[in-house]
Protein backbone atom coordinates (compact mmCIF):
# COMPACT_ATOMS: atom_id res chain seq x y z
CA UNK A 1 0.00 0.00 0.00
CA UNK A 2 1.02 3.49 -1.18
CA UNK A 3 2.11 5.80 1.95
CA UNK A 4 0.18 8.02 3.40
CA UNK A 5 1.22 11.82 2.69
CA UNK A 6 1.58 12.37 6.82
CA UNK A 7 3.67 9.05 7.17
CA UNK A 8 6.40 10.08 4.65
CA UNK A 9 6.44 13.47 5.85
CA UNK A 10 7.14 11.79 9.52
CA UNK A 11 9.74 9.57 8.07
CA UNK A 12 11.26 12.22 6.36
CA UNK A 13 11.27 14.83 9.29
CA UNK A 14 12.43 11.30 11.78
CA UNK A 15 15.50 11.02 9.31
CA UNK A 16 16.55 14.73 9.92
CA UNK A 17 15.37 14.90 13.59
CA UNK A 18 18.17 11.60 14.31
CA UNK A 19 21.21 12.92 12.12
CA UNK A 20 23.83 14.09 14.34
CA UNK A 21 25.56 17.07 12.50
CA UNK A 22 28.60 18.64 13.11
CA UNK A 23 29.07 19.98 16.34
CA UNK A 24 28.32 23.88 15.54
CA UNK A 25 25.55 22.98 13.68
CA UNK A 26 23.89 20.59 16.24
CA UNK A 27 24.55 23.40 18.59
CA UNK A 28 22.78 25.69 16.44
CA UNK A 29 20.05 23.68 15.79
CA UNK A 30 19.23 22.31 19.64
CA UNK A 31 19.21 26.10 20.82
CA UNK A 32 17.49 27.34 18.35
CA UNK A 33 14.70 24.42 18.78
CA UNK A 34 14.78 25.59 22.48
CA UNK A 35 14.35 29.05 21.80
CA UNK A 36 11.62 29.01 19.35
CA UNK A 37 9.21 26.09 21.19
CA UNK A 38 9.81 28.04 24.46
CA UNK A 39 11.61 24.79 25.90
CA UNK A 40 12.07 25.03 30.05
CA UNK A 41 15.54 23.45 30.33
CA UNK A 42 15.84 23.00 34.32
CA UNK A 43 15.50 19.53 34.43
CA UNK A 44 17.21 18.60 31.99
CA UNK A 45 20.88 18.45 30.61
CA UNK A 46 22.14 21.60 28.77
CA UNK A 47 20.96 21.66 24.96
CA UNK A 48 24.58 21.10 23.75
CA UNK A 49 24.92 17.99 25.19
CA UNK A 50 22.50 16.60 22.88
CA UNK A 51 23.87 15.29 19.84
CA UNK A 52 20.81 15.00 17.36
CA UNK A 53 17.21 16.75 17.72
CA UNK A 54 15.78 13.44 18.81
CA UNK A 55 18.39 13.04 21.41
CA UNK A 56 16.72 16.43 22.88
CA UNK A 57 12.97 15.74 21.92
CA UNK A 58 13.19 12.28 23.83
CA UNK A 59 15.38 13.72 26.68
CA UNK A 60 15.39 11.87 30.28
CA UNK A 61 15.22 14.16 33.66
CA UNK A 62 18.44 14.57 35.01
CA UNK A 63 16.93 13.69 38.44
CA UNK A 64 14.08 11.67 38.92
CA UNK A 65 10.67 13.58 40.60
CA UNK A 66 9.33 12.92 43.50
CA UNK A 67 5.49 11.02 43.69
CA UNK A 68 3.01 10.02 45.95
CA UNK A 69 3.67 6.65 46.79
CA UNK A 70 0.16 5.94 47.98
CA UNK A 71 -1.99 3.41 45.99
CA UNK A 72 -4.76 5.35 45.78
CA UNK A 73 -3.33 8.13 43.99
CA UNK A 74 -3.11 7.95 40.37
CA UNK A 75 -0.80 10.19 39.18
CA UNK A 76 -0.29 11.58 35.52
CA UNK A 77 1.89 9.57 33.34
CA UNK A 78 3.06 12.54 30.75
CA UNK A 79 3.67 16.70 31.25
CA UNK A 80 0.73 17.90 29.20
CA UNK A 81 -2.22 19.71 28.48
CA UNK A 82 -5.64 18.51 29.52
CA UNK A 83 -7.86 18.71 26.21
CA UNK A 84 -10.96 16.97 27.32
CA UNK A 85 -11.68 14.68 30.55
CA UNK A 86 -14.72 13.31 32.23
CA UNK A 87 -17.30 10.89 32.01
CA UNK A 88 -17.57 8.62 28.79
CA UNK A 89 -21.22 8.82 27.62
CA UNK A 90 -21.98 4.75 26.97
CA UNK A 91 -18.85 4.27 24.13
CA UNK A 92 -18.27 8.38 23.15
CA UNK A 93 -15.52 10.21 24.88
CA UNK A 94 -15.21 14.03 23.74
CA UNK A 95 -12.37 14.81 21.62
CA UNK A 96 -12.54 18.36 21.78
CA UNK A 97 -15.71 20.10 23.15
CA UNK A 98 -18.66 19.54 20.24
CA UNK A 99 -16.78 16.57 18.59
CA UNK A 100 -16.92 13.27 20.24
CA UNK A 101 -14.89 10.01 18.93
CA UNK A 102 -15.97 5.97 19.74
CA UNK A 103 -14.23 4.38 22.66
CA UNK A 104 -14.32 0.80 20.59
CA UNK A 105 -12.87 2.38 17.31
CA UNK A 106 -10.33 4.03 19.43
CA UNK A 107 -9.39 0.64 20.68
CA UNK A 108 -9.54 -1.39 17.67
CA UNK A 109 -10.59 -4.83 16.71
CA UNK A 110 -7.94 -6.97 18.25
CA UNK A 111 -9.67 -6.24 21.70
CA UNK A 112 -12.79 -8.52 22.27
CA UNK A 113 -16.52 -6.91 22.56
CA UNK A 114 -16.40 -7.44 26.31
CA UNK A 115 -12.67 -5.66 26.47
CA UNK A 116 -14.17 -2.99 24.61
CA UNK A 117 -17.33 -2.28 26.54
CA UNK A 118 -15.34 -2.19 30.04
CA UNK A 119 -15.16 1.19 30.00
CA UNK A 120 -18.25 2.44 28.76
CA UNK A 121 -19.71 4.85 31.37
CA UNK A 122 -16.64 5.15 32.69
CA UNK A 123 -13.87 7.73 32.79
CA UNK A 124 -11.51 9.33 29.88
CA UNK A 125 -8.20 11.84 29.96
CA UNK A 126 -6.83 13.30 27.24
CA UNK A 127 -3.24 14.27 27.85
CA UNK A 128 -1.76 16.53 24.93
CA UNK A 129 2.10 16.65 24.42
CA UNK A 130 2.78 19.64 22.49
CA UNK A 131 6.44 20.26 21.06
CA UNK A 132 8.17 22.10 24.16
CA UNK A 133 6.96 19.67 26.73
CA UNK A 134 9.07 16.56 28.19
CA UNK A 135 8.24 13.48 25.44
CA UNK A 136 8.20 10.50 27.62
CA UNK A 137 5.44 8.97 29.18
CA UNK A 138 5.01 6.91 32.54
CA UNK A 139 3.13 4.74 34.48
CA UNK A 140 0.39 5.92 36.54
CA UNK A 141 -0.25 3.35 38.66
CA UNK A 142 1.09 0.19 40.05
CA UNK A 143 -0.33 -2.61 37.06
CA UNK A 144 -0.38 -5.62 34.97
CA UNK A 145 -0.05 -5.19 31.49
CA UNK A 146 -2.85 -7.82 29.71
CA UNK A 147 -2.49 -6.85 26.20
CA UNK A 148 -1.00 -4.24 23.68
CA UNK A 149 -2.23 -3.76 20.37
CA UNK A 150 -0.42 -1.53 17.51
CA UNK A 151 -2.81 0.03 15.41
CA UNK A 152 -0.84 1.47 12.09
CA UNK A 153 -2.47 4.50 10.71
CA UNK A 154 -2.22 8.13 9.54
CA UNK A 155 -0.11 11.07 11.37
CA UNK A 156 -2.63 13.88 11.63
CA UNK A 157 -1.27 16.78 13.67
CA UNK A 158 -3.11 16.91 17.14
CA UNK A 159 -2.59 20.11 18.25
CA UNK A 160 -5.63 22.05 19.10
CA UNK A 161 -6.84 23.66 15.37
CA UNK A 162 -6.89 20.14 13.83
CA UNK A 163 -8.83 18.25 17.27
CA UNK A 164 -11.64 20.89 16.00
CA UNK A 165 -11.82 20.28 12.56
CA UNK A 166 -10.90 16.78 11.62
CA UNK A 167 -13.68 14.19 13.23
CA UNK A 168 -12.14 10.55 14.48
CA UNK A 169 -8.87 12.17 14.76
CA UNK A 170 -7.47 10.10 17.16
CA UNK A 171 -9.08 7.05 15.51
CA UNK A 172 -7.83 7.59 12.05
CA UNK A 173 -3.83 8.26 13.17
CA UNK A 174 -1.48 5.57 14.33
CA UNK A 175 -1.91 4.41 17.69
CA UNK A 176 -0.54 1.54 20.47
CA UNK A 177 -2.98 0.30 22.49
CA UNK A 178 -2.40 -1.02 26.13
CA UNK A 179 -5.20 -2.93 28.43
CA UNK A 180 -3.91 -2.87 31.97
CA UNK A 181 -5.45 -4.06 35.33
CA UNK A 182 -4.52 -1.75 38.20
CA UNK A 183 -3.49 -3.17 41.86
CA UNK A 184 -7.37 -3.32 42.90
CA UNK A 185 -8.33 -4.94 39.77
CA UNK A 186 -10.09 -2.39 37.71
CA UNK A 187 -8.97 -1.99 34.37
CA UNK A 188 -7.90 0.69 32.15
CA UNK A 189 -6.56 1.42 28.51
CA UNK A 190 -3.56 3.62 27.93
CA UNK A 191 -3.76 5.25 24.38
CA UNK A 192 -0.31 6.06 22.49
CA UNK A 193 -1.54 8.30 19.52
CA UNK A 194 0.85 9.35 16.65
CA UNK A 195 0.85 13.02 14.96
CA UNK A 196 2.58 14.39 12.46
CA UNK A 197 6.28 14.43 12.62
CA UNK A 198 6.11 11.66 15.48
CA UNK A 199 8.45 9.24 13.81
CA UNK A 200 8.08 6.40 16.53
CA UNK A 201 6.22 5.84 19.84
CA UNK A 202 8.81 3.76 21.70
CA UNK A 203 7.06 0.93 23.96
CA UNK A 204 10.49 -0.31 25.67
CA UNK A 205 8.95 -3.69 27.32
CA UNK A 206 7.77 -4.64 23.33
CA UNK A 207 10.75 -4.01 20.80
CA UNK A 208 8.45 -5.91 18.04
CA UNK A 209 6.17 -2.86 17.90
CA UNK A 210 7.66 -0.68 15.03
CA UNK A 211 5.76 2.46 14.88
CA UNK A 212 5.70 4.72 11.53
CA UNK A 213 7.50 1.85 9.82
CA UNK A 214 6.08 0.07 6.99
CA UNK A 215 3.69 -2.38 8.84
CA UNK A 216 0.07 -1.33 7.31
CA UNK A 217 -1.32 -4.57 9.27
CA UNK A 218 -2.40 -4.34 12.98
CA UNK A 219 -0.91 -6.64 15.92
CA UNK A 220 -1.97 -7.84 19.36
CA UNK A 221 0.51 -8.57 22.36
CA UNK A 222 -0.88 -10.46 25.20
CA UNK A 223 1.18 -11.04 28.49
CA UNK A 224 0.89 -13.27 31.28
CA UNK A 225 3.13 -11.50 33.83
CA UNK A 226 3.86 -7.93 33.07
CA UNK A 227 4.16 -5.88 36.27
CA UNK A 228 4.72 -2.21 36.08
CA UNK A 229 5.13 -0.21 38.75
CA UNK A 230 4.44 3.77 39.47
CA UNK A 231 6.34 5.91 37.95
CA UNK A 232 8.01 3.32 35.40
CA UNK A 233 9.54 5.16 31.82
CA UNK A 234 8.29 2.94 29.55
CA UNK A 235 8.74 4.85 26.37
CA UNK A 236 8.33 8.09 24.82
CA UNK A 237 7.25 10.24 21.92
CA UNK A 238 10.09 11.39 19.53
CA UNK A 239 7.81 14.31 19.11
CA UNK A 240 4.92 16.26 20.36
CA UNK A 241 1.62 13.74 20.52
CA UNK A 242 -1.50 12.30 22.63
CA UNK A 243 -2.28 10.17 25.50
CA UNK A 244 -5.73 8.87 26.01
CA UNK A 245 -6.96 7.03 29.43
CA UNK A 246 -10.03 4.96 29.31
CA UNK A 247 -11.01 4.20 32.69
CA UNK A 248 -13.60 1.33 33.56
CA UNK A 249 -16.87 2.65 35.40
CA UNK A 250 -16.38 3.49 39.18
CA UNK A 251 -12.42 3.77 38.92
CA UNK A 252 -10.95 6.96 38.81
CA UNK A 253 -12.04 10.25 40.55
CA UNK A 254 -10.57 12.82 38.95
CA UNK A 255 -8.88 15.94 40.42
CA UNK A 256 -8.09 18.02 37.10
CA UNK A 257 -10.35 19.63 34.67
CA UNK A 258 -9.84 20.29 30.66
CA UNK A 259 -7.69 23.31 30.10
CA UNK A 260 -5.41 22.34 33.02
CA UNK A 261 -1.19 21.66 32.43
CA UNK A 262 -0.21 18.99 34.68
CA UNK A 263 3.58 17.16 34.82
CA UNK A 264 4.40 13.78 35.10
CA UNK A 265 4.09 12.83 38.67
CA UNK A 266 1.70 15.04 39.82
CA UNK A 267 -1.49 13.53 41.44
CA UNK A 268 -4.60 13.30 39.05
CA UNK A 269 -7.13 10.98 40.38
CA UNK A 270 -8.04 8.47 43.38
CA UNK A 271 -8.41 5.13 42.80
CA UNK A 272 -11.66 4.74 43.79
Amino acid sequence: MKKHVTSALSQAFGKFANKEFAKPIQNFINSSYVNIMGLDMREFHDASTYRSLNALFTRKLREPRVYSLDSEDFISPCDSLISECGTLDEEYALQIKGMRYRSDELLGEHFSKEDRELVNGGTFINFYLSPKDYHRYHIPTNLKVLKVAHIPGKFYPVNMPSLKKRINLFIENERVVLLCESSSGKKFYMVLVSALNVGVMQVSFEPKIKTNADAQRSALYCYENLNLNKGDDFGCFEMGSTIVILAQKEMLELSVKAGEDVKYAQNIAKLK
